[in-house]
């Protein structure tokens, strides 16, 4: 089990939190639960409606269009960034390659945590805004 300084530092480790100031990345992490996944586990199902973030501590997750795989990720990266932000379903399924630890960031507790702390949603549209600007260029 993570202490919250221990997500605290793996969350700044990650872009998508990498400009939320310190005090307010603690809040964050103190809504980041830790999941374990056997290999094999269904961690997204496409066109479910995805209502989490999971961030990879440890292991590879399987992203998949039915038999077809899309990509495979590990250590440090994230999947369903956008069901923070957007209830719609999700666009592929994604299934633990290995055993894998997660950490999950329910839609509902990041938006209940955006309303009292907005500058981590200001944080966040910055890295967003970066990513698209480098991704039309």
């Amino acid at each position: 089990m993570l202490s919250t300084v221990e997500k605290v530092l793996f969350l700044k480790s990650i872009d998508l939190f990498s400009q939320i100031p310190g005090d307010n990345l603690a809040e964050v992490a103190l809504i980041a639960t830790e999941e374990n996944r056997d290999a094999g586990e269904e961690i997204l199902v496409e066109g479910e409606l995805g209502d989490a973030l999971y961030l990879i501590l440890e292991g590879r997750i399987r992203l998949h269009h039915g038999d077809k795989a899309i990509a495979e990720l590990g250590e440090r990266e994230c999947l369903a960034e956008m069901a923070l932000l957007d209830p719609r379903p999700e666009s592929g399924s994604a299934t633990a390659a290995t055993a894998a630890q997660l950490l999950r960031i329910s839609r509902q507790d990041f938006q209940e945590l955006l309303i009292q702390s907005p500058e981590i949603a200001l944080a966040i549209i910055k890295v967003l805004s970066r990513r698209l600007r480098d991704a039309t260029r």
